[in-house]
Protein backbone atom coordinates (compact mmCIF):
# COMPACT_ATOMS: atom_id res chain seq x y z
CA UNK A 1 0.00 0.00 0.00
CA UNK A 2 1.53 3.51 -0.89
CA UNK A 3 1.53 5.50 2.28
CA UNK A 4 1.44 8.66 0.80
CA UNK A 5 -1.14 11.54 0.84
CA UNK A 6 -0.30 12.91 -2.58
CA UNK A 7 0.59 11.81 -5.80
CA UNK A 8 4.75 11.46 -6.38
CA UNK A 9 6.80 12.21 -9.02
CA UNK A 10 10.36 10.89 -9.04
CA UNK A 11 13.05 11.80 -11.17
CA UNK A 12 16.27 10.09 -11.91
CA UNK A 13 18.99 12.27 -13.02
CA UNK A 14 22.46 11.12 -14.79
CA UNK A 15 24.03 11.01 -11.32
CA UNK A 16 23.09 7.69 -9.77
CA UNK A 17 22.72 8.79 -6.65
CA UNK A 18 20.78 12.11 -7.37
CA UNK A 19 17.09 12.11 -7.23
CA UNK A 20 14.77 14.87 -7.54
CA UNK A 21 10.71 14.81 -6.84
CA UNK A 22 7.59 16.58 -6.31
CA UNK A 23 3.96 16.27 -5.74
CA UNK A 24 2.01 17.30 -8.61
CA UNK A 25 -1.03 17.41 -6.37
CA UNK A 26 0.78 19.41 -3.70
CA UNK A 27 2.22 23.16 -4.96
CA UNK A 28 5.55 24.29 -4.05
CA UNK A 29 6.78 20.71 -3.09
CA UNK A 30 9.51 19.42 -4.01
CA UNK A 31 13.23 17.39 -2.43
CA UNK A 32 16.22 15.85 -3.57
CA UNK A 33 16.89 11.83 -2.43
CA UNK A 34 19.96 9.69 -2.60
CA UNK A 35 17.79 6.93 -3.93
CA UNK A 36 14.05 6.26 -4.88
CA UNK A 37 13.46 5.13 -1.71
CA UNK A 38 14.68 8.23 0.12
CA UNK A 39 13.14 9.97 -1.87
CA UNK A 40 10.18 7.89 -0.78
CA UNK A 41 10.96 8.70 2.48
CA UNK A 42 11.65 12.13 2.50
CA UNK A 43 8.42 12.56 1.14
CA UNK A 44 6.18 10.69 3.22
CA UNK A 45 7.46 13.79 5.97
CA UNK A 46 8.21 16.17 3.94
CA UNK A 47 4.35 15.65 2.88
CA UNK A 48 3.04 16.65 6.28
CA UNK A 49 5.40 19.44 6.95
CA UNK A 50 4.52 20.95 3.95
CA UNK A 51 0.81 20.93 4.63
CA UNK A 52 1.20 21.59 8.54
CA UNK A 53 3.18 24.84 7.10
CA UNK A 54 0.55 25.89 4.49
CA UNK A 55 -2.21 25.73 7.11
CA UNK A 56 -0.22 27.21 9.63
CA UNK A 57 0.27 30.30 7.21
CA UNK A 58 -3.92 29.89 6.51
CA UNK A 59 -2.93 28.62 2.98
CA UNK A 60 -5.60 26.71 0.89
CA UNK A 61 -4.62 22.55 1.27
CA UNK A 62 -5.29 20.32 -1.07
CA UNK A 63 -7.72 17.39 -0.54
CA UNK A 64 -5.72 14.31 -0.14
CA UNK A 65 -5.55 12.23 -3.43
CA UNK A 66 -8.26 9.70 -3.51
CA UNK A 67 -5.43 7.39 -5.47
CA UNK A 68 -2.02 8.44 -5.13
CA UNK A 69 0.28 7.39 -7.46
CA UNK A 70 4.07 7.38 -7.49
CA UNK A 71 5.87 7.94 -10.98
CA UNK A 72 9.47 7.09 -11.57
CA UNK A 73 10.87 8.38 -14.75
CA UNK A 74 14.02 9.93 -16.01
CA UNK A 75 14.72 13.21 -15.47
CA UNK A 76 13.77 16.07 -18.27
CA UNK A 77 17.07 16.82 -20.41
CA UNK A 78 17.85 20.16 -20.01
CA UNK A 79 18.75 22.43 -23.09
CA UNK A 80 21.79 23.04 -24.31
CA UNK A 81 23.02 26.60 -24.82
CA UNK A 82 24.38 27.46 -28.57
Amino acid sequence: MIDLRYSLVIEATAEPDFFSFYSPDLEGFTGVGHSVEDCLYQAKWGMSEHVRLLEEQEMPVPPPGARPRIIIEDAPALKQAG
